[in-house]
């Protein structure tokens, strides 16, 4: 039993780490924009939630306190979109891996505010609401336990074919570059030995002409 509950802690640790939970609080002036980015691979689970600080409590939302949001991929697929809100949230499953930006704009206004965004970001197996799991399940503690350990082993398993897919492709991108570096590095020599020759041609000419040589 003990020997079960280690296990499962040190494979929810693992998956936590091959996981992401970004937990921000950032201030944005009016007429500016800031993205934050999260790298995901593909049918990664994310969840975000993002809301304007109010910065008197007790009193309604100042109307100059509004932002935009766009969730966009590296390919520039459109994942979440809203215009002037005070607060919102998104949850997607990436289609492809790469690169995935959460921008905040907030619009211009006279005279300048800054607005303090609050910005829960979460990725994996971080991102699966457990307790709904629990609920719609009816099932007990060790079972939601197992529950967990087997998403966690399985995001790991996901996440280091990710990461070695990822160092085959910056593998074969090195030996691109080293080739097409040593192709210009022969045309380079090339290139300065045929305008040395040149030179001492026109050198050698000239000295003949004027019968120096």
């Amino acid at each position: 039993m003990v020997e079960l509950r280690l296990l499962v802690a040190a494979a929810v640790i693992l998956g936590f780490l091959f996981s992401t939970s970004q937990s921000l609080r950032f201030e944005l002036q009016s007429g500016h924009t800031k993205c934050i980015v999260e790298d995901m691979k593909a049918n990664a689970m994310t969840v975000g939630k993002y809301s304007v600080v109010n910065p008197d409590e007790g009193q309604p939302l100042p109307p100059s306190h509004k932002l935009t949001v766009r969730v966009t991929s590296s390919y520039g697929n459109s994942h979440h979109y809203s215009e002037l809100v005070e607060s919102g949230q998104f949850a997607f499953q990436a289609v492809e891996a790469g690169d995935y930006m959460a921008c905040f704009w907030a619009p211009d206004h006279k005279p300048p505010t800054t607005l303090t965004i609050e910005f829960d970001w979460k990725t994996g197996v971080a991102a699966k609401d457990w307790s709904n799991v629990a609920k719609k399940g009816s099932v007990d503690v060790m079972e939601l336990e197992l529950k967990k350990l087997f998403d966690t082993v399985t995001s790991i398993h996901e996440e280091m074919t990710y990461l070695r897919e990822r160092e085959e492709e910056m593998q074969d991108l090195n030996r691109a570059t080293n080739s097409k570096m040593a192709w210009l590095s022969f045309l380079s020599l090339f290139i300065c030995l045929s305008v040395a020759g040149l030179q001492w041609w026109h050198l050698k000419t000239f000295f003949q002409k004027k019968k120096l040589i």
